[in-house]
């Protein structure tokens, strides 16, 4: 078989399968050497990273799968759409999956201990999409089960084997690009980043004056806010009196009262003594009368 013959082959096998076909596989089914055949799939994979080619051969779960390429994913995703409900698995699943796939094998009271909640109901979901299955028996007290993940939920992601799964490091990067830095956190850049770093770290000084040049327009603000306010209410009280005038009008008519008060008290004394005279006229003694007549 030559080598245009050879690569036909590993074509058409690695199209027809329904799982991704191993090196040994299409070895034996094409009676060639290992070699022979290693370097036809490298001549095949180069030949469909050209940018007119729409599919390219990828290593998945250990094996050789036919693959679209990243930038016609939403094109056939809309097509497949059409043609068959996705696979859906609810966010308590998606975080079971993920505790079991970076810390597999794994009990399901740890994965408890990490989420914090009951994932019985949820690792019999994993269990019934092939996603997840089980791996023995861990040696302890009460020997619980370990379950670890499949070539299925390889297959489903794309993935040659776990260790191909991004690390918390790659995450935090993923999640800077995605959302940005947040103010106040510095960035350090990593070695070789260059002038990128510099501008990261100096985001922070200038996050820093910016956020200070606001407070100061506010207090200003405030203190305009302040001044209007203390204006506006002397405006309606009127003028302003003075403290020792104020307490001159007081005490004057505080003056005026008490003479006041003392004249009336004079005048009822008046009052008393010519109601006492009048009585007296009035009201003559006997001795008096008597020699009168």
């Amino acid at each position: 078989m030559n080598p245009q013959e050879l690569k036909g082959a590993i074509e058409a096998i690695i199209y027809a399968a329904d799982e991704p076909a191993t090196l040994d596989q299409l070895v034996n089914a094409t009676g060639a050497q290992k070699e022979e055949v290693r370097q036809a799939l490298d001549e095949m994979i180069a030949a469909c990273a050209a940018d007119e080619r729409g599919i390219e051969i990828r290593r998945v779960a250990r094996g050789y799968k036919y693959s679209t390429k990243p930038q016609h994913h939403e094109l056939v995703r809309k097509f497949l759409k059409s043609l068959r409900p996705p696979v859906r698995l609810s966010m308590p699943a998606l975080e079971t999956l993920a505790v079991i796939s970076y810390k597999q094998p794994i009990t399901l009271p740890e994965i408890q201990d990490i989420r914090g909640v009951n994932c019985s109901g949820v690792i019999q979901t994993l269990l019934d999409k092939h996603l997840v299955t089980t791996a023995g028996r861990k040696p302890v007290i009460g020997r619980p089960i370990l379950y670890r993940t499949t070539k299925e939920f390889l297959v489903r992601f794309g993935l040659n084997d776990v260790d191909e799964l991004p690390s918390l490091k790659e995450f935090e990067q993923m999640a800077r690009e995605a959302l940005g830095p947040e103010e106040g956190i510095e960035i350090v850049a990593e070695e070789g980043a260059g002038e990128a770093g510099v501008e990261e770290r100096a985001a922070e000084p200038q996050a820093a004056e910016a956020g200070a040049e606001s407070h100061e327009a506010a207090d200003a603000t405030a203190d305009e806010i302040a001044e209007e306010t203390a204006g506006t209410e002397l405006a309606a009280a009127g003028p302003a009196i003075p403290a020792e005038e104020e307490t001159a009008e007081i005490e004057i008519a505080v003056t005026e009262s008490a003479g006041t008060e003392a004249e009336v008290e004079q005048t009822a004394e008046e009052a008393e003594s010519v109601e006492q005279e009048q009585s007296e006229g009035f009201e003559r003694p006997p001795a008096e009368e008597e020699g009168r007549s």
